[in-house]
This record gives structure tokens, C-alpha cells and sequence, in this order.
């Protein structure tokens, strides 16, 4: 089950904004919460406060735990922009544009959360494989053919 939270218009740059929920996408919800409370950003608290509702709805809408619950999308949409005037020299005026956003999260209990201690393991490679070196070649060598058939058989002797 799919569950919903969003704030509007909320006052921060949508591209400032993005770097935080690009971090949590596709997270367990409790772990996200814990994430957001140490990140330096302006927007941390914003989303936060976003994903702490959203469990909460979760919680008490539809009777869904919150340790099942993983960050499904978390998006961030541009809001309207304000737009101010500053006064420049000789008369002229630069403008300022006060962005905002949309912040909207999606939960859902549907995906398996993953750990690292839970995950498969890499395939080793074997110790005794090879890498083939290819030796450089100048603009002069290139062009002759015999050297190019030289080359060419040099190479298959090392990969034997």
C-alpha cells in the first residue's frame, strides 16, 4: 500500500532541495529520518518533517508499521516564483526570483527492504587471468602495414 505526503510551497530552491532527496530515495523510512537529522541543508528539515508526516499517515490511516515502510519516490516540484525587483545603477533594475517548491513523498510497504549484511556477494575473479597490454603506437607506425602484422602477432602471443 502506497502512502502520501506533501508540503506546498514550501520556501527553498527546487534544485537546492533535490540534493537532499536524491540522498534518501529508496530507503527504509526510519533510517531516512535518521540521515536527515545530520545533513547541513536547509532543505533537511523541510523534507524531514514531510517523511515524519507521511508516517504518521501511514501509521494511523492505514495501520502500517513504520520499520516496513521504504521511501517509494521522493520528489521535489517547482512551485510558483516570486518575483522582486532590485534597484541597479544608473537607473536600471536587476531582477530577483524567489523560488519555491513542491515537496511530495511516497511510502509503500511493498518493497523488501535489503541490507548490506542480507545481500548477495560479489563472484570473485580468479587470481590467474591476465589483463592484455596493448603497447602504443605512433602516427608513423600506424600507417605501415607490416608493422600492423608485427603488432597483431605480438599480441596473440601474449594472450597465449
Amino acid at each position: 500500500m502506497q502512502v502520501l505526503s506533501i508540503h506546498r510551497y514550501a520556501k527553498i530552491s527546487p534544485f537546492k532541495a533535490r540534493e537532499v532527496t536524491r540522498e534518501i530515495q529508496g530507503r527504509p523510512a526510519l533510517e531516512a529520518l535518521l540521515q536527515l537529522k545530520h545533513v547541513p541543508k536547509k532543505a533537511a528539515p523541510l523534507i524531514y518533517k514531510v517523511l515524519k508526516s507521511a508516517i504518521a499517515n501511514a501509521e494511523n490511516n492505514n495501520n502500517i508499521r513504520p520499520e516496513v515502510l521504504v521511501i517509494k519516490e521522493a520528489v521535489i516540484g517547482e512551485a510558483v516564483t516570486m518575483k522582486r525587483i532590485m534597484t541597479r545603477a544608473r537607473g536600471s533594475a536587476g531582477a530577483i526570483r524567489k523560488r519555491t517548491s513542491h515537496i511530495r513523498i511516497v511510502l509503500t510497504d511493498e518493497i523488501q527492504i535489503i541490507r548490506r549484511v542480507d545481500a548477495p556477494k560479489k563472484a570473485k575473479r580468479p587470481k590467474n587471468t591476465k589483463a592484455l597490454t596493448v603497447p602504443k603506437l605512433s602516427i608513423l607506425d600506424t600507417n605501415s602495414s607490416e608493422h600492423a602484422k608485427e603488432m597483431s602477432e605480438m599480441l596473440v602471443e601474449e594472450a597465449l
